[in-house]
C-alpha cells in the first residue's frame, strides 16, 4: 500500500476546495487504498490554517473538516528525522521530516519550495503535485 504525506494546502484541496486534481487521492484515502500520515506539527498547522478568514469557515465547519481528516490519517509519533535537505520555506521542513520518519512513498504538495527539491537531492520519497499523485494512484498516464 502506498504511503502518502499531504501538505496543508493539499488537505484543503481535499476537504474544503474539492480540487478535481485531488479527487482520486480523496477516493483512495476513503477506500483505504492508500495510507496518509500526519504528526502533531502538521495537524497544528492545519488547525491554524482552518481559522484563516479567507476560508470563510464557521467553527462547526472547521471542526468537521479537522475531524474528518483526522479520522482518515495515521498519526506518527514525534522523533528524529534522518539527515534531509533544508527547505527554503522553514514552515515546510516538517513535511519533509514527516515523510522521512513514516517512510512515505509520496509527499503531495503544491509548495514551490518543496517542489524545487525534486531532482536536486536524493530522497527516499517522491515530491509531487496533486495531479501527479492522482495518476500514481489510478495508474493513468495523463
Amino acid at each position: 500500500m502506498q504511503r502518502f504525506v499531504l501538505d496543508t494546502n493539499v488537505v484543503l484541496d481535499l476537504f474544503h476546495w474539492g480540487n478535481t486534481d485531488a479527487v482520486p487521492i480523496m477516493a483512495a484515502l476513503e477506500a483505504g487504498q492508500i495510507q496518509c500520515f500526519a504528526d502533531l506539527r502538521t495537524l497544528d498547522e492545519l488547525q491554524r490554517v482552518l481559522t484563516y478568514p479567507q476560508l470563510k469557515l464557521t467553527p462547526e465547519m472547521m471542526t468537521e473538516r479537522y475531524a474528518r481528516y483526522s479520522s482518515l490519517i495515521q498519526m506518527v509519533p514525534e522523533g528524529e528525522a534522518p539527515s534531509l535537505p533544508r527547505c527554503k520555506d522553514r514552515d515546510d521542513q516538517k513535511f519533509l521530516e514527516l515523510s522521512a520518519r513514516c517512510n512515505a512513498n509520496v509527499l503531495v504538495s503544491k509548495d514551490k519550495a518543496l517542489l524545487k527539491l525534486r531532482g536536486r537531492t536524493r530522497l527516499d520519497f517522491q515530491i509531487v503535485l496533486p495531479a501527479v499523485a492522482s495518476r500514481l494512484i489510478t495508474g493513468k498516464k495523463e
